[in-house]
């Protein structure tokens, strides 16, 4: 899978493409939880990644712009999830960094 996760036009930019799949999203910051990274764009949450039920599958969730509780769901690699952890580290686009190493040691 190819992986794209960089600073860009004033955000971060989070893209992940295979042959099955592709997870693209754009985020001012990221909030981290025991559990759940949040995606937040202008102060909005925009999505997430979460554990699926503590199984080793690790998903990532969008919503849309559509009225409703509507959201688009796709398994991701850990190893993505952690390039995305660490670059919004580096950027300084994390909430909380203490979170985010509580995050770290129970998900990743």
């Amino acid at each position: 899978m190819e992986t794209t996760v960089i600073e860009h036009d004033g955000a971060m930019l989070a893209r992940l493409e295979g042959d099955d799949r592709v997870f693209e999203v754009r985020f001012d910051a990221l909030e981290p939880t025991d559990v759940t990274l949040r995606f937040r764009r202008d102060g909005e949450r925009v999505g997430s990644v979460y554990n699926d039920d503590g199984t080793k599958r690790t998903m990532a969730r969008l919503t849309t712009a559509r009225e409703g509780t509507d959201f688009i769901g796709v398994e991701v690699p850990k190893e993505f999830v952690a390039e995305v952890l660490d670059t919004a580290l580096e950027m300084g686009r994390v909430t909380d960094e203490t979170a985010a190493e509580g995050y770290r040691l129970r998900v990743l």
